[in-house]
């Protein structure tokens, strides 16, 4: 995700001028091709890609060395409640927990190529603040339950 929308093509226009399109691209860095039936996608010069997976690769590797030399995360989780303000509805140790969650998932996605843990770390988190962020929620979510509900699904 940039915080620099791409310009947009339609895979129509793709496909009938490729080559203006391929130049627009190489030129901007990435264009979004949107498809009225399917998902949309980028199209992007590899070198660019290749920095992009670097940069993410060099991040997540900073984020886990300031993690091992303090234990206790403090930096980042000062940094968390900017980022992510719904985390005031954590305690201290739910904090860190998370912290240190999404940090193994950012590992992943950059060591791995593994994209959808972050954004499930994320989701799951989210969700037990907004229950903590509720008194009469989180009170009923502390209630013993006598049935399983079935398998939870993350949100996309």
């Amino acid at each position: 995700m940039s915080a620099i929308p791409a310009e947009a093509v339609t895979f129509s226009e793709l496909s009938r001028n490729p080559r203006a399109v391929a130049e627009r691209a190489a030129r901007l860095g990435r264009v979004r091709v949107t498809h009225r039936d399917a998902t949309d996608f980028y199209l992007t010069a590899a070198d660019v890609e290749d920095r992009r997976d670097q940069t993410l690769v060099t991040a997540s590797r900073l984020f886990l060395a300031l993690i091992r030399h303090d234990p206790t995360a403090r930096t980042l989780v000062i940094a968390m409640t900017e980022v992510f303000p719904w985390v005031r509805h954590l305690d201290s140790e739910e904090l860190r927990s998370f912290t240190l969650e999404l940090v193994e998932a950012l590992s992943d996605a950059a060591e791995l190529d593994n994209d959808t843990s972050a954004a499930a770390v994320i989701a799951g988190w989210r969700g037990t603040a907004r229950i903590k962020a509720d008194p009469a929620e989180y009170k009923a979510a502390l209630q013993m339950t006598i049935s399983d509900y079935g398998p939870g699904e993350v949100p996309e």
